[in-house]
């Protein structure tokens, strides 16, 4: 496979669609989602006022340990990737945005209160009115995995009851002359939960390693496609499809143009309770399951810590 494939969700055929794309290369452009593209604009638009707000206004918002507020530039690194040995932190900034935690989780980890930037009255508006959004289309597309699995179309369902969510609004500045080859915007990685689906602007740069990747030239351009988002399987997913779908690495290089990109990942994971083990359509004679049930929660603050420059000291 040498470019992404598009799955128009909405068509007769998707869930067959999907499934093949997510277990040929674990990416897809997403069409059909119906979300209207003013609220994407609005998005974006929201995310380059808050980027371009002072510096002190953005870190008066600084991460707090609920995983919700600015981390500044160049303060990720990832470190469990398993594709690269990343030694430099991702030339980035962003705000993150997670769910409204309900009333009786309040106080565990990750649950806790998002912060906004007052100073930007129309911001929350138009990042809640996104959010909103693309969460019912990420929760269709979960459906149509189940129906790809052979599986009743709601028998995900009730793991997402309570969704342990991230909406990342990103900026990652150009590169300079100078930046050398172990400089990424984003290093090669995978992602850690269930879905991602990201809306990119038209910079371009984000990039795919195929499933047969064999050297650099293994990298697909995963150019931005209007009207789509670009969806792809995390590491948790790949797990619990046995590896019957796969979690690519993927990776942001901001050199082929001279300003800022943006980009709007929202990732859709699980509650932090649930227990991921391999689905029963996924196993069989002759494939028996790969991997121990873990708790996403587990597995998921484990991840944090490692690669985040905040939590790292938090725990100092």
């Amino acid at each position: 496979m040498t470019e992404l494939p598009v799955v128009d969700i909405s068509a007769p055929g998707a869930a067959g669609a999907l499934g093949r794309a997510l277990e040929e290369i674990g990416f897809a452009y997403i069409a059909g989602h119906g979300v209207a593209q003013d609220v994407v604009d609005g998005a974006f638009a929201a995310s380059r006022a808050f980027h371009a707000s002072p510096g002190a206004l953005k870190q008066s918002l600084a991460i707090n340990e609920w995983h919700r507020g600015f981390m500044a530039m160049a303060t990720s690194t990832v470190v469990t990737s398993s594709v690269a040995r990343v030694s430099r932190p991702n030339l980035s900034e962003s705000l993150m945005i997670m769910h409204e935690p309900a009333a009786e989780y309040l106080g565990r980890p990750l649950q806790g209160p998002n912060q906004w930037p007052g100073w930007l009255p129309e911001f929350r508006p138009a990042i809640e009115g996104y959010r909103t959004e693309v969460e019912r289309v990420a929760r269709a597309i979960i459906r149509l995995i189940a129906t790809a699995l052979a599986l009743e179309e709601t028998a995900l369902d009730r793991h997402f009851a309570k969704p342990t969510t991230f909406l990342r609004l990103l900026r990652y500045p150009p590169h300079s002359a100078s930046a050398g080859d172990d400089q990424f915007g984003s290093a090669p990685h995978t992602d850690y939960g269930i879905i991602t689906l990201l809306a990119q602007d038209a910079s371009g740069g984000l990039q795919v390693r195929r499933r047969d990747a064999k050297g650099d030239s293994s990298w697909i351009d995963a150019a931005p496609l209007p009207g789509t988002f670009v969806l792809n399987v995390a590491d948790m997913l790949a797990r619990w499809t046995n590896d019957r779908f796969v979690s690519a690495p993927h990776r942001v290089v901001n050199d082929h143009t001279r300003r800022d990109r943006f980009s709007l990942p929202f990732f859709f994971d699980t509650d932090m309770d649930a227990v991921i083990e391999c689905l029963p359509t996924c196993a069989g004679p002759g494939n028996p399951p790969r991997y121990v049930p873990v708790r996403y929660g587990d597995y998921l603050m484990d991840r944090l810590n490692r690669n985040y420059d905040y939590r790292k000291h938090a725990a100092e």
